[in-house]
């Protein structure tokens, strides 16, 4: 989730609140709104990406 900050800038939050808080995690701040969008899909590659299996 991408919001507009008073400053100009944007910040991406997590888009599930913790139970705890009741907050949303801070996942980094961009001057434009371009970047936060590519940092976005750049954490839901590797939230989805699979870890490959180690053969010993």
């Amino acid at each position: 989730m991408i919001r507009k900050l008073k400053s100009g800038q944007y910040r991406l939050y997590s888009r599930k609140k913790n139970p705890k808080t009741g907050l949303r995690r801070d996942l980094g701040t961009f001057a434009t709104r371009k970047e936060a969008e590519q940092h976005e899909r750049a954490v839901e590659y590797f939230k989805h990406k699979e870890t490959p299996v180690r053969q010993d």
